[in-house]
């Protein structure tokens, strides 16, 4: 396998070591050629050895190699000193072999310039040659570095393109995640109301007196199918539990509430990340538990950022219930961040709003600080 190997690198490098050959071959071929005009000798041997040196950057930087090349060509041009046929033999050879193993548009944008620079001596011989040739080069080697530059600038645009596919797949699976984890954490809300209507029915029934007995079997028909559906939702979420089960099997606790949120700051204050204040405004009642659920949720949420992102900062967590709708809304006093910072929490914070029916915001303080604003709608049912 290495023997494969070895033999693989050495057939990448043959134009390289051609090149190298031939445009050895073009720094002497020059120097001979200038030897009879003393007073271009030196800057013609410049100028060959400008054409050749960047041939040992060709195969890690190809266009900073071949830019090198044609600025020296365009001092040839200038001197009168015109292209060693072996040295733009190896120029062309080179750039068109490099180009090409790595994109066929590459290998033409490469050889553009020296393709024209190879007609030059025969403009020269015309009346105004030189400044034809100069012309007919420098138009070549803009149009050739234009064009580079156009498909660099697409290449870019598609990479951005492919790039923020990948992020929305990304926030898309993270979506997923959280509305399973949300229903995962509904199953008990959901299931004590299911449960009370069984309940009821049957207390209804039991406590009735003188009740029809057609009256009595549609009471026992309700809490039968209550049971039924509270079965048939324990068996569809359960596998949205498998992710969380421990050894013993999934892990039950009762679900949070908006009396919680004191024992919630508490924790806060007891990790030394600064003052943390519950204000309650409004007439306060007691909501459904699904709405306090969700609340108690974007509240862990907001605290989890600020301790990340505004670490010893102040937090002030508000809850202003209206007649329609509960205003949550946490504030901290620390530096101000964008609302696409990274991190997922808010888009976690937004689907739990979302799903409750309401909205959320987050976004810099007006006075400074970070500040999520959720709103959650409140009907007669939830009260």
């Amino acid at each position: 396998m290495a023997a494969v190997r070895w033999t693989g690198n050495v057939a990448a490098g043959w134009p390289a070591i051609g090149a190298a050959i031939l445009g050895t071959a073009a720094v002497a071929e020059g120097a001979v050629r200038t030897a009879s005009h003393p007073e271009v000798a030196s800057f013609g041997a410049l100028a060959t050895l400008g054409m050749a040196a960047p041939l040992a950057l060709v195969r890690v930087w190809p266009g900073t190699a071949a830019a090198l090349s044609a600025s020296a060509c365009l001092l040839g041009l200038f001197l009168g000193v015109f292209p060693p046929a072996a040295g733009l033999l190896a120029l062309i050879v080179l750039y068109a072999t490099t180009g090409i193993r790595r994109k066929p548009w590459t290998g033409l944008v490469l050889v553009l310039p020296f393709a024209a620079y190879a007609v030059a001596p025969f403009a020269a011989d015309q009346p105004g040659g030189r400044t034809l040739a100069v012309v007919l080069f420098a138009v070549t080697a803009l149009t050739a570095a234009g064009g580079a530059a156009y498909r660099a600038r697409g290449e870019a645009q598609r990479q951005a393109a492919a790039n923020q596919a990948v992020q929305d797949s990304l926030l898309e699976h993270i979506a997923r995640g959280e509305r399973a984890r949300i229903a995962r954490e509904l199953h008990d809300v959901v299931a004590h109301h299911i449960s009370m209507i069984a309940v009821q029915a049957e207390a209804a029934r039991l406590t009735t007196p003188g009740m029809p007995p057609e009256g009595a079997k549609r009471l026992v028909a309700i809490g039968d199918t209550a049971r039924t559906a509270l079965t048939e939702m324990r068996r569809l979420l359960g596998v949205l539990r498998e992710d969380t089960a421990g050894p013993a099997g999934p892990v039950r606790k009762p679900q949070p509430t908006l009396q919680d949120l004191t024992d919630l700051l508490d924790e806060v204050r007891d990790l030394g990340s600064g003052s943390a204040r519950l204000i309650v405004s409004g007439p306060v009642a007691p909501l459904d538990q699904g709405i306090e659920l969700t609340a108690y949720r974007i509240v862990q949420e907001a605290l989890t950022n600020a301790r990340r992102h505004a670490a010893g900062a102040a937090v002030d967590v508000e809850l202003h219930y209206r007649p329609d709708a509960l205003l949550v809304r946490v504030r901290d006093s620390g530096p101000g961040r964008s609302a696409g910072a990274p991190g997922h929490g808010l888009a976690g914070m937004r689907e739990r709003a979302a799903m409750a029916g309401g909205r959320l915001t987050a976004g810099p303080g007006r006075t400074g600080g970070f500040v999520v604003e959720a709103v959650l709608p409140i009907t007669k049912g939830d009260q």
